[in-house]
């Protein structure tokens, strides 16, 4: 009688009881990860992706209708994780300065928002916006979010900047 045989027979039971116990394994591991690193939820548009999805048409009329009549720019040149400040100006279409715009800024990192700053009442002086300087926790990757509201008109105006490479700007 051939001994191969009979050896194929035990092994089988041994493998798939070990692939068992190897999947179990994996998955323990994969939540373990998962707990001790949550998914951070998105805040594109200062407002949870659920509410921004529900309302995406609303949301991209207000901003047509902001655009037709105004103007917005981001004026500082460089986002510095000390003494950063932050400037925006605002403006008709004809170039007449706004002064009456409500602007809330919030700087956030991509990857959690436990380090959100939130920025409210700029000084206001023709037009420009300038909130008090800031010293950013952590150097790198940040996006500086606004809500621009004139009258019953509102913008989402958000920005990905870089504090380590200074010129580094996405709209």
């Amino acid at each position: 009688m051939n001994k191969t045989n009979i050896n194929a027979g035990k092994k089988w039971p041994w493998i798939i009881g070990l692939s068992i116990v190897g999947v179990i394994g994996f998955a323990v591991v994969t939540v373990s990860v998962a707990i001790k690193n949550p998914v951070e939820m998105s805040d594109y548009g200062m407002q949870s992706y659920h509410h921004y999805d529900d309302n995406v048409n609303d949301i991209i009329t207000e901003k047509i209708a902001f655009d037709q009549n105004y103007t917005i720019s981001f004026l500082t040149p460089q986002l510095q994780d000390k003494k950063s400040i932050l400037v925006y100006q605002v403006r008709d279409k004809s170039g007449n300065a706004i002064d009456n715009a409500k602007i809330d800024v919030v700087l956030t990192r991509p990857d959690s928002s436990k380090s959100d700053i939130n920025l409210t009442k700029p000084s206001v002086s023709e037009g420009k916006y300038t909130f008090s300087a800031v010293d950013l926790p952590k150097i790198g990757r940040w996006d500086i979010l606004a809500k621009i509201s004139i009258g019953d008109t509102k913008r989402y105006y958000n920005l990905k900047a870089d504090t380590r490479y200074p010129s580094t700007f996405e709209f």
